[in-house]
């Protein structure tokens, strides 16, 4: 990846060098640098702030049809350049290169989907009481978005808040996880070339001491979209308060897996296990606690551990590998102390519980199964985000919905049962804002993807997900 073709977005022009200097980014499969991207300073920030403000009023005065023909042009770039952007995920991320194909193809929905939604704004009449009176109803764009991402998607996170944000005509400051600076260059860069005007998308890269407060500070920025941890969010939104943005984010999850008794248990695993690894492990919405009726939990156990044994660990640019590393040091310390943790509380090690032997560079975790742990276990009580698949029994489905729900976190809950009812009724008694039954598959851009406590606020996706960018508007009129 050569950064120095990119660098900083700001007003149409790349800025590739920069008064704040550079910072290293990592290939996380080596632990070698793979290059450097600039750091913003505050001024570079403001720059952006100041280009996507002067830019919003042309934007926003474009027809819907119009910005969603962009947005489509951006979409058909990105097809065009798909294999350059999964490699440089690859390079940043470590994830195998099938995972990052996958995507970037993911990405490309988010435009294809929200080009249509710009064409289906939709404002209402409703009928006055004054005489000769009507009222509109009106939905207009919330003014400059600014927009923080994650590592662990670096592309489709950025598409998910983008693409809505551009087919309401707000314009917007993307700001990257500093892991993986890359990805979004070539996304951005995808914008520039389907036609965007200047200024309606800015990307601005380096640590959080100059690209988070000038953002978070101005009045200009009407609107803030995160995806984060919790805590994180927490302080976005004690941040926001002076003025009075508005937030929607996605944070941390702790998604439990229900496995009742009535399963296909082989076609259960098939399905549970390469979900689990999928990305090391480190998905907001990936299962972390695996609930499995006490008839079947023993089987089910074996069936997972030998499973995950047999995945292929290695660099994610190898097309034979399965799983690549954790994206830094940091990760593997944390993921070692809640094996530490599982151990100390008479857990059982059924596959993994450490670094992969003769595996010397990078940062790769082997794929594990743990058994035998309380409920308050660091692996079954937290947010795991690594390959850490934790499985405890049940014996009532009152007490799976009981020992289910125990969680301060509702971005995601799953269940399998071949039980119609069940069905039915693990949507309604699981709490989380996202419910998959036989299935993980959630995240698609036409369906509304988000949580409830302290998982977030707001949707990406579905027809929802475009509201969280415009302000509502009443005309009263009489005549």
């Amino acid at each position: 990846m050569n950064y120095s073709n990119f660098g900083l977005h700001v007003d149409g022009n790349w800025i590739t060098q920069t008064s704040g200097g550079s910072m290293p980014v990592i290939d996380p499969a080596t632990g070698e640098q793979l290059g450097t991207a600039p750091i913003a300073t505050v001024g570079d920030v403001q720059s952006a702030i100041a280009a996507a403000d002067k830019a919003a009023a042309g934007w926003r005065g474009l027809s819907a049809w119009a910005r969603a023909d962009l947005l489509h042009n951006a979409a058909n770039v990105m097809t065009a350049r798909l294999e350059e952007g999964a490699r440089v995920m690859v390079l940043e991320t470590g994830k195998p290169l099938a995972q990052a194909r996958r995507e970037w193809q993911l990405s490309i929905d988010q435009f294809r989907w929200h080009a249509e939604e710009a064409r289906r704004i939709y404002g209402r009449i409703v009928e006055s009481r004054a005489p000769g009176g009507r009222i509109e109803v009106h939905h207009e764009p919330v003014g400059v978005v600014g927009i923080f991402t994650a590592w662990n998607f670096p592309a489709v996170l950025i598409a998910r808040k983008v693409a809505p944000s551009l087919a309401a005509g707000c314009t917007a400051i993307i700001r990257p996880s500093r892991e993986v600076p890359g990805t979004a260059m070539v996304l951005v860069d995808c914008l520039r070339e389907a036609g965007l005007p200047k200024g309606v998308v800015n990307l601005v890269t380096g640590p959080t001491d100059t690209t988070y407060k000038p953002i978070m500070d101005s009045p200009l920025v009407r609107k803030i979209s995160l995806t984060g941890s919790t805590a994180v969010g927490q302080q976005m939104i004690r941040d926001s308060a002076a003025t009075l943005k508005r937030v929607s984010m996605e944070l941390g999850g702790n998604a439990p897996v229900v496995v009742f008794d009535d399963v296909d248990l082989d076609k259960t695993l098939d399905i549970c296990v390469p979900v689990k690894f999928a990305n090391a492990g480190q998905v907001c919405v990936t299962g972390d606690r695996f609930y499995v009726h006490e008839s079947l939990h023993d089987k089910f156990v074996a069936g997972f551990a030998a499973r995950a044994k047999a995945i292929k660990l290695g660099h994610g640019l190898d097309e034979s590998s399965q799983m690549g590393p954790l994206i830094n040091q940091r990760r593997v310390d944390a993921i070692e102390a809640i094996v530490a943790d599982a151990r100390q509380r008479g857990g059982k090690i059924e596959a993994g519980g450490g670094r992969p032997e003769g595996q010397n560079k990078g940062f790769f975790y082997q794929p594990t199964v743990i058994s035998g742990l309380p409920d308050d276990a660091k692996a079954l009580a937290e947010e795991n985000f690594g390959p850490i698949a934790a499985i405890t029994p049940f014996a009532t489905d009152e007490e799976v919905y009981i020992r289910a729900n125990a969680t301060e976190f509702g971005l995601s809950a799953y269940a399998f049962t071949t039980s119609a009812k069940r069905m039915r009724e693990v949507a309604m008694r699981l709490q989380a804002g996202m419910v998959g039954v036989n299935s993980f598959a959630l995240a698609a851009a036409e369906a509304p993807f988000g949580g409830i406590k302290a998982s977030g606020m707001g949707r990406e996706g579905g027809t929802e997900s475009i509201h969280d960018y415009l302000n509502v508007k009443l005309a009263q009129m009489t005549v």
